[in-house]
């Protein structure tokens, strides 16, 4: 198969294809880390909590919420925590029958496991891609196909780039459809939408979403383009 010219195609395409994940992946997980939210709260125009949060009690929860995310703790690990002595959650987040003093109602903390989860099964994609990429470059060297992988590298750049300014114009131009679309992928149906009183709009309003998704946007396509023009390079 990896004679014919036809192999060597099919396994070059494979490489773009697993190129476009594994940079998209690695972008998500660039956005995991503290940085993000210390820039994005300090973004010209980004909107303060008009419930009353200050600056650095935005900064310590969602940097919490956010290690959550990446880290082996259970839901306890957000489930424990209070607001300030004296202040609960505002209406109509607090209901007579809810413990007001927690950070995170019971449906904001199925919510965060649910994206734990997702995001889990994100990373071992992207381990798995990564060690895909491995496994095709050390068999191309051998196998002696090394410039159908370089090639594949190059597609595989190029095509980020295609999907990413796609997705661009959708979140410039759609960002609620694009927005939308994606939690009903990956979520049930209610277990996505919350009050604006809710403490997860709260550290994380849409304006937030908005950048996130231009920030993927950027570090994807990005990589992919210098990716590209570097594979170009080298094959010639």
């Amino acid at each position: 198969m990896l004679n014919s010219k036809a192999g060597k195609s099919i396994l070059s395409w494979l490489t773009a294809l697993l190129v476009l994940v594994s940079l998209v992946l690695v972008s998500v997980r660039l956005l995991l880390f503290p940085w993000f939210t210390q820039v994005e709260y300090h973004m010209p125009g980004f909107p303060d909590d008009r419930f009353g949060f200050t600056l650095e009690q935005r900064l310590e929860y969602s940097a919490l919420a956010v290690e959550y995310l990446v880290n082996d703790a259970g839901i306890s690990f957000l489930g424990d925590l209070r607001f300030p002595e004296g202040e609960t959650a505002p209406a109509p987040s607090c209901q007579p029958s809810d413990d007001c003093t927690q950070l995170f109602n019971d449906r904001e903390l199925q919510h965060m496991l649910d994206v734990k989860n997702t995001v889990k099964a994100a990373m071992w994609v992207l381990n798995g891609s990564l060690l895909l990429l491995l496994g095709l470059g050390f068999w191309a060297w051998r196998g002696g196909w090394s410039a159908s992988f370089q090639h594949g590298l190059e597609r595989g750049g190029w095509l980020t780039v295609i999907v990413i300014v796609s997705i661009l114009l959708l979140v410039v131009l759609a960002f609620n459809v694009i927005f939308v679309a994606f939690h009903q992928v990956f979520f049930q149906a209610g277990t996505w939408t919350f009050p604006t009183s809710d403490t997860l709009i709260r550290l994380f309003p849409e304006r937030f979403w908005q950048d996130t998704f231009l920030a993927v946007v950027l570090l994807a396509g990005g990589m992919g383009a210098v990716l590209a023009l570097v594979m170009r390079k080298a094959r010639r």
